[in-house]
């Protein structure tokens, strides 16, 4: 009988610690930042489509979240100063998350692969989907960012410093409508969020 390990692979993206040349407060899966990063996507996406204008397609966005850090359970989660540390190194971590993409699709039914390798791609995304994307990525480790230092730990201070600028530099309407509207509630107890009076 022929078996297909692709969603068994998939589960061990809980065993996959992110930040980990960082002392952390409280250790962040990848399998974590991947459900928050499609939650923040697909509510960027409402933004889009309804603040903004910008014709998205929240549900497919939020699915291309899910596996967007797939590639990491073969190669690993690679530091941030490491894989954009110059075009040289950020081209061969690009090459590496393509094969290992590709690898991946092919451990589910041939019947199955075409549309799976765009979501772990990107490439079902049109360009403003992409964009968002990459803006919930980056809001997700904001938040972690921010979690850390609010419990006490100064190792995340410049990590936070350098997620804010780049949210701010990317000039996304979409994250910049959360920043204002929506992060500030990440600061308040469980007391105060229950108590948000409705509009």
């Amino acid at each position: 009988m022929k078996t297909y390990p692709f969603n068994a692979l998939v589960s061990r993206m809980k065993y996959i610690r992110r930040w980990s040349l960082m002392h952390a407060a409280r250790p962040e899966t990848l399998s974590e930042h991947t459900a928050e990063t499609a939650i923040l996507a697909h509510t960027l996406c409402l933004i889009a489509r309804e603040v903004t204008g910008t014709p998205v397609r929240p549900e497919t966005v939020a699915v291309a979240a899910l596996y967007h850090d797939a590639p990491e359970i073969m190669t690993g989660d690679m530091p941030t100063p490491v894989k954009y540390k110059n075009e040289r190194l950020r081209s061969a971590y690009k090459a590496l998350e393509e094969e290992s993409a590709r690898q991946m699709a092919h451990l589910l039914p041939p019947a199955l692969r075409p549309e799976m390798t765009g979501y772990l791609t990107g490439r079902c995304l049109s360009e403003a989907e992409k964009r968002i994307l990459k803006a919930a990525d980056r809001l997700s480790a904001l938040i972690k960012c921010t979690e850390e230092v609010q419990a006490g730990n100064r190792e995340f201070a410049s990590a936070l410093a350098q997620q804010k600028a780049a949210i701010t530099s990317m000039h996304c309407p979409e994250a910049d409508y959360f920043l204002e509207h929506m992060l500030p509630c990440y600061a308040q107890n469980l007391d105060e969020l229950t108590r948000a009076e409705e509009d």
